[in-house]
């Protein structure tokens, strides 16, 4: 099955509404620098690289007249935020980025670890993300956790997976909101895996480079606002 055509229409007529700079009368163009800390989802398992959200994003914020120098990313397939701390920590990172994304947590409910191990991890990785943004916490984003139980690795299991992701989002979103970082949902976009084939890769539980860009464009009119503001 095809992307349906309802789908498609929304995603031009997105994209065309965020291609609007008019509506960030501050904006002004300049040069900027991303990091990007995650797991598989930022990566960009199963799918090209390029096609992935960081460079995506990358790409659409250049098509909106930022200069984006330097693109980051520290993430691997299976990461938890136990192995995400451990890979910053040997990364030896400058704080001197204008946008910083976080992205982890999904391996830690795969794996059947502890809500509450997460919730610390959780925290101490975005204090750092926030050292890596200058410590401005308006440039730092936190995405939600996509839902697996809506791609043909995990359906059979839908029903225990999705409480399981609603769980552990609900924990990032409290300790983002607490903190006074900017939360992006993107959950409710994978959710449409099973009806719309096209957001999966073919790996069949990844998304895919169409569904990314559906993300960005989410992303977009958020992640210009804070960076069109010191």
């Amino acid at each position: 099955m095809r992307l349906a055509p309802l789908l498609l229409v929304l995603f031009v007529a997105c994209q065309n509404h965020l291609s609007d700079n008019s509506i960030f009368p501050e904006y002004t163009p300049g040069s900027i620098s991303m990091l990007c800390l995650g797991d598989s989802y930022t990566k960009g398992e199963g799918i090209n690289l390029l096609q992935s959200f960081p460079y995506s994003l990358k790409d659409t914020l250049q098509t909106s007249g930022f200069i984006v120098d330097t693109l980051k990313v520290i993430a691997q397939t299976g990461w938890t935020t136990a192995n995400l701390k451990q890979a910053i920590e040997q990364e030896a990172l400058p704080d001197t980025f204008d946008l910083v994304t976080l992205l982890i947590g999904v391996n830690n409910q795969y794996q059947g670890r502890a809500l509450e191990e997460y919730e610390v991890e959780f925290k101490e990785l975005a204090e750092q993300a926030i050292g890596f943004a200058k410590g401005n916490k308006n440039r730092v984003m936190v995405i939600s956790i996509p839902d697996y139980g809506y791609t043909p690795f995990g359906q059979s299991n839908q029903t225990s997976i999705t409480a399981a992701i609603n769980l552990f989002n609900a924990s990032n979103k409290r300790l983002s909101d607490s903190i006074g970082l900017t939360y992006i949902n993107i959950t409710d976009i994978t959710r449409y895996g099973l009806v719309h084939p096209d957001l999966v890769a073919t790996d069949n539980l990844h998304p895919s480079g169409i569904c990314y860009q559906l993300w960005v464009n989410r992303m977009l009119p958020i992640v210009k606002e804070k960076l069109s503001k010191p």
